[in-house]
Parts: structure tokens; C-alpha cells; sequence
């Protein structure tokens, strides 16, 4: 009962004092495994790393398409095309690219955070770079080490970074990519791989990455460093926005590679040191992380430029401010979804994601099918924001099979029939709660070269009508079955149901109603579609060696180009030859589309070129193009300037809190229950009248 002393709520898992900071709350399901940014390569990571590393470049937080804007660069560096002489070409060379150089600028004045990996003693010497092994074994954080220091961001540093890429004990995920496209970098990693010395007892001494030369990559000055790409990869300014190419101070790294630091956790992987808005200042994988706001900041202002709408929906309300907008984000630890969903709706989280165990809670549909918030969240204030997510769930036909693959025309009806029968739209209401729009191509909504309304459509899987595209009929499938030589689904051989072996990697028990829709679909033509349910891994290596006849996969893409989609079904990347065409799909005329239109600038020759690829490929059919993902997030009210963005990562410095209005509405949302202990208090006493009774009938036997 003394538990329920004090002000109300009595649940409130925060201070009272923190009632009206800045501070934003949310949550995070399994400690992220790498917070250094050569190695960190998944969503959970870069919500963390993006916040305290600045690559030279970042996309627009409003504009869309994506567009990318300087960060800490004076500009968006345009590439500098040269011949094999080292002589310059025209920008718009189609050939004769020998190099591609990007001489890349960044502002001078921005600092890194404080950090003891900066610290110095009297003497100007580092104060904690020769640390004795018996030293760092005694430390158990990093505030163990409290002085700190800081200096400036130089060129130096994003080259040191690069040179990490290339480090092959470091096993960056994108190190082979690189190989493929900056100069000298394969040769870069032999000769680290010879130089530096070996690991011992598990930790590898520092090894200087600056002492190293580098063609790929060199400094130019103090605030300038080039950047030489074999030939033209025009994707490469997107990869300046990833946290892969971040700078990296070399003094962090002597630092935390002394011997003795590794056990106690005293890593990049653990304690990240960058220029951004945010600094890692608490790092318990077990409890919560927060991030705070870096003092050392160099500033930034909220963007005053969006798209139509966004005015008048309250996104440019803070237009010019200087960002970041709240002090702190602690990131409490929550397994269970059930328990953060309840904390969300009382006001002890500011945003959620919504699972499937709470949709109908949530989020409704109306009679045209548009998602909106129930009555019980619009009550609560609650808003509802979706987006098409750049990536793309599809069903793919390995070209290589005897009885689907091939140019043949028997093969192509076959593919267009089965695309026209199986209903994505049917699957994206029973499966995924709505959140997903058929798909017309592999070009995603958001990306250039996606076309939307009338002209956007595949007129071999659907028709235009009352301006939205309608799936064509299972009759229409029928027919072009028939004309395949497919009577009623019959093999015209042997007279018996046509048979297709669909590769799952849903063997779970959640995976069998999809599994028997999938059926379903089939039969709707007569096919007997074979089910061979595996592991992941079985999966993947089935799709390497080519032996799977139809399979569901999907991609995601890792920066807003065509590209990053067109070289899913590109002939010469084929999965059974390392690459990522799992469909092992070729055609002579759109493999030539393709390395035509992958180094064009966007504008109307690239989208001519794209809209024939699209074409051939719904023509062709190598995948039924299944469904655009769509994600659906809510927040609170005092949250704002809220707007997806699926390519930025950095998005927490635009956040905007109303502390005062979550404080509010959190007491009104959690009043304290009383009705339990008055309950408790009338139990006890009604327990005590029996045990009173009968010891004052005792009392007068006794008398008696």
C-alpha cells in the first residue's frame, strides 16, 4: 500500500522530473550487434549509427523523389570522367570511361563529439592512447575514462574510413562490391592483409591505416579528398550516404584496440564516436539505450522546401529551426510486442509500428479500401502515417526450367497465365492486413522510372477500369493456358494435371494457410502445384544451383536508383552464376536497355529506355510482379514532423516534441486505481470477522 504514496500515475515508468524535457521514448527488440559503421549493415543498427555518423551526403528529409543534398559537403560532387590516357571527357561520354573521379569537399568547423579517444595530457600527448593491458582490463565503460576531448573533421578521416572497407579483418559486407568499382581497392585489401599484424589472444594490435597509399582514395587538403572509380558507376554518390562511408577518426581506433579493451567491451562496435546530432551516451543491451544530444554539434536547420501537401500538413511548421529538436531518445529493451503496444497507448511510447495481433485494434478499412485510424485511436489523438515501401515481393520463374523457362511461346503464355491467376491483391488482404499495393513492374513508387495511373499498368496481367487497375479474369488465365497447349490444366502428353514445384521457405505452422492460397491459385487453372517446404538456407542454395521451378522472394533497395531493381533480372547477373537474378532470366535486347540506361542521368531518354525494359519484362514474364510493401506506423499527437522517409536513416534530428501535452494526457490516460486496495482492505476484514468470532466464542467457553 506504501507503493502508492506520491503523485499520480503511480505506473509512470519515468521520473517525475523528466516530465518536461525533450526527451523522446521508444524501443528496441534485440541489442544491435554492430555499431561500427564498416561492418553494420541492417535496419536496427542504422537506427543508432545514423544519428552519430555523418557520411559527406544525406537525402532530402521531405522531397521526393529521393533526392540527395550535401551533409557535411559543401555539394553533391559531380563525377569527373577520363580516358585511359588520364585525359578528361565529356560528362555525357558514353564511352571510352576509364575513370570516374569524385573530388568530394567538406565545410570546415565541424567537430567530432567529446571523446577520451581525443583526450590529452599536459604535455599535448593523447591521455589514454598507451594504456597498459592491466589498466584497460580494470575499466568497465567508457565513462571509466573521464576526460575527453575533441577536434575537427577532416578530409583524412573519410579516406581512413575507406581504406577500413578494404581492411579484410574487418569483414565489411560491402567490401567485394567495392573491389568491383574504386580503383586499386582489391589490391588495397592484399596489401593490408600482408602488412598489418597478426591478431593476438583475439585482439589486433592498431595497425595505421593513414601510412598506407591509396590511388582509390587520397586527400587532396585538409578539407578535400578524391575518389576514383573504374569506368562509370553513377550509383556510387549513393553509397556517400550510407554510414559505410562515414568518416572515421584514426584516433578511435588506437584507442580501442589496446590490449586489455576488447573484453570489456571498449569497441566501435559498442562505443561509436562521430559529428552527428546524437552521441551513444548509455549502452545497456539488457535495460536501454539512449542517445543525447552532441554538445560539439556543428548544426544543421529543419529544410524550408517539401512537396505539395506537406505545408499544409504541418511539415514545414519549423522550417529554418536549428535542428537537432529534442535533447535525448531513450530506447527501452521490449521483447514482446503486447507489452509495447499497451505502453504505446498509454502514452509511455511516442510511436509504434502496428503487428498483426493489434491491426483491428487499430487501423480500418473503408469502403474504397483506404486505411484509416478506429474510432478508439482517433479518440486518443493518435495518427496513422503510410508509405510504399522502395522494395518489391515477387514471384519468380526459374528461366532455366525445361517446362517454364525459356523464350519459347508455349513457356511465355504459360508464365502470363499463372501471373493473371494468382491474386496478389487477394494476398495482401488476407496476409498482410492491407499493407501493400499490387505491383505493375519492379519499379517501386518513389524511385525513377515508376510510372503511376493508366499509363503505369501491365496490360498482360490487368486492365483500366473506372480509373484503377482490375486483374484480368481467370477465363482471360484459361484461355492463354489453352493456347499454350494446356487444355483445362492438362499436360497434352499424358493427359494427367499439369505439375509445378513451388520452393518455400515457409515450413513454420504460420506458413501453411499461405501455402495452401498459393495452392489455391493454381488450381484455379487445373495445375497441381507441389509444395517443397525448406529452411532459408536450403532455399538459397536451391536458387543458386538453379533447381527450383517457381518461388516467392523479394528485394529491397539499398539506395533510389532503377538500377538497384532492372539488375535483378540483368542476363549476366544471374544467381547460378554468383549474382542476384534469381530467375536467371535473359533477353538479348533488354541486357543491352540495361547497361544503356544504368549510367544515364534521370530525364527523359533514361525513362524512354526504362519504359521498354518494363515492357519486355511484362511481355517476357520472368516474375509476376507480386506487391509494393507498405508500412503503417502511429505516433502520439506531441509528436511532429513526422514523414516516412525509406531512404534516409538520420530522421531523429527533424523530430519535435510538445512535452507538455504528453504530460498532460499521460495522467489522464493513466488515473491511479484505488478500487484493488479498498477491495484488499475489505478481504482482510471480512477475512478477520470468522477468526474474531471464533475467539470470542472461545473467551466465553473459557468464562463458562
Amino acid at each position: 500500500m506504501l507503493t502508492g504514496c506520491g503523485e499520480p500515475p503511480w505506473n509512470n515508468p519515468y521520473p517525475p522530473e523528466r516530465a518536461g524535457e525533450t526527451v523522446l521514448y521508444g524501443s528496441f527488440g534485440e541489442r544491435p550487434k554492430h555499431l561500427d559503421p564498416v561492418r553494420s549493415y541492417s535496419s536496427n543498427e542504422y537506427a543508432f549509427i545514423a544519428q552519430i555518423y555523418e557520411p559527406p551526403l544525406q537525402y532530402h528529409y521531405l522531397k521526393r523523389p529521393y533526392a540527395l543534398v550535401p551533409l557535411t559537403a559543401e555539394s553533391v560532387p559531380e563525377p569527373r570522367l577520363l580516358d585511359a590516357a588520364g585525359n578528361p571527357l565529356p560528362a555525357d561520354a558514353a564511352a571510352d570511361v576509364a575513370i570516374s573521379e569524385y573530388l568530394v569537399r567538406i565545410r570546415p568547423g565541424i567537430r567530432y563529439q567529446p571523446h577520451p579517444a581525443f583526450a590529452r595530457d599536459d604535455a599535448g600527448g593523447y591521455r589514454y592512447h598507451a594504456l597498459t593491458p592491466e589498466q584497460a582490463g580494470r575499466l568497465n565503460t567508457l565513462a571509466d575514462l573521464p576526460e575527453t576531448g575533441s577536434r575537427e573533421l577532416t578530409a583524412e578521416d573519410y579516406v581512413y574510413q575507406i581504406k577500413r572497407l578494404a581492411a579484410p579483418w574487418l569483414h565489411s559486407p560491402i567490401a567485394g562490391l567495392m573491389a568491383e568499382h574504386i580503383l586499386g581497392f582489391a589490391d588495397l585489401s592484399r596489401r593490408l592483409g600482408e602488412l598489418a599484424p597478426p591478431a593476438q589472444d583475439g585482439e589486433r594490435p592498431f595497425f595505421d591505416l593513414r601510412k598506407v597509399p591509396f590511388d582509390g582514395a587520397e586527400v587532396v587538403d585538409r578539407y578535400s579528398f578524391r575518389v576514383r572509380i573504374q569506368g562509370r558507376y553513377p550509383q556510387f554518390i549513393y553509397w556517400l550516404a550510407m554510414p559505410f562511408f562515414a568518416p572515421m577518426p584514426w584516433e578511435a581506433e588506437a584507442l580501442y584496440q589496446q590490449p586489455g579493451m576488447k573484453q570489456s567491451n571498449l569497441t566501435l562496435d559498442w562505443y561509436p564516436v562521430g559529428t552527428g546530432p546524437f552521441m551513444l551516451t548509455e549502452n545497456n543491451p539488457n535495460r536501454r539505450m539512449v542517445l543525447s544530444r552532441n554538445p560539439d554539434f556543428h548544426g544543421e536547420r529543419y529544410p524550408s522546401e517539401g512537396m505539395p501537401g506537406d505545408a499544409e500538413a504541418g511539415l514545414l511548421d519549423d522550417a529554418g529551426k536549428e535542428l537537432p529538436m529534442i535533447d535525448r531518445a531513450v530506447y527501452s529493451l521490449e521483447k514482446e510486442g503486447i507489452p509495447y503496444w499497451n505502453k504505446f497507448l498509454q502514452g509511455y511510447y511516442d510511436s509504434s509500428g502496428i503487428s498483426s495481433d493489434a491491426f483491428d485494434q487499430a487501423v480500418q478499412f473503408d469502403a474504397a479500401g483506404q486505411a484509416g485510424l478506429t474510432e478508439a485511436m482517433r479518440e486518443k489523438g493518435i495518427e496513422l502515417v503510410t508509405a510504399v515501401d522502395t522494395s518489391i515481393m515477387y514471384m519468380g520463374f526459374n528461366m532455366r526450367d525445361p517446362l517454364l523457362g525459356g523464350d519459347s511461346e508455349r513457356a511465355r503464355l504459360l508464365r502470363q497465365a499463372i501471373s493473371i491467376a494468382v491474386d496478389f491483391g487477394e494476398y495482401i488482404s488476407i496476409f498482410a492486413n492491407g499493407r501493400g499495393v499490387e505491383a505493375q513492374g519492379p519499379v517501386p513508387p518513389g524511385i525513377f522510372g515508376h510510372r503511376e495511373g493508366e499509363a503505369g499498368i501491365n496490360p498482360a496481367v490487368f486492365r483500366w477500369q473506372h480509373g484503377r487497375p482490375v486483374r484480368r479474369s481467370v477465363d482471360e488465365a484459361r484461355a492463354l493456358l489453352a493456347e499454350a497447349g494446356y487444355h483445362d490444366g492438362r499436360d497434352p502428353e499424358t493427359g494427367r494435371p499439369l505439375t509445378i514445384y513451388y520452393e518455400a521457405m515457409d515450413a513454420g505452422p504460420d506458413g501453411k494457410a499461405r501455402l495452401n492460397w498459393m495452392r489455391k491459385q493454381f488450381a484455379k487453372l487445373g495445375i497441381e502445384l507441389v509444395v517443397r517446404a525448406t529452411d532459408y538456407n536450403r532455399f538459397q542454395e536451391k536458387m543458386r544451383k538453379g533447381t527450383g521451378q517457381v518461388f516467392m522472394w523479394g528485394w529491397n533497395a539499398d539506395y533510389p536508383d532503377p538500377e538497384n531493381f532492372f539488375f535483378l533480372l540483368y542476363g549476366p547477373n544471374a544467381k547460378v552464376d554468383g549474382g542476384e537474378n534469381a530467375a536467371n532470366y535473359r533477353n538479348t535486347e533488354f541486357d543491352s536497355l540495361f547497361e544503356q540506361m544504368k549510367n544515364l542521368p534521370d530525364g527523359p531518354a533514361r525513362q524512354q529506355i526504362i519504359d521498354r525494359m518494363t515492357t519486355i519484362l511484362r511481355q517476357d514474364a520472368p516474375w509476376a510482379f507480386g506487391y509494393y510493401p507498405k508500412s503503417f506506423s502511429l505516433h502520439h499527437r506531441w509528436l511532429d514532423n513526422v514523414k516516412p522517409n525509406l531512404m534516409a536513416n538520420n530522421t531523429l534530428k527533424y523530430r519535435a516534441l510538445q512535452p507538455e501535452v504528453r504530460a498532460r494526457l499521460r495522467e489522464a490516460w493513466n488515473p491511479p486505481v484505488l478500487w484493488p486496495i479498498g477491495a484488499a482492505v475489505l478481504l482482510l476484514v471480512l477475512g478477520a470477522v470468522p477468526a474474531m468470532l471464533i475467539a470470542r466464542r472461545r473467551e466465553r467457553s473459557s468464562a463458562r
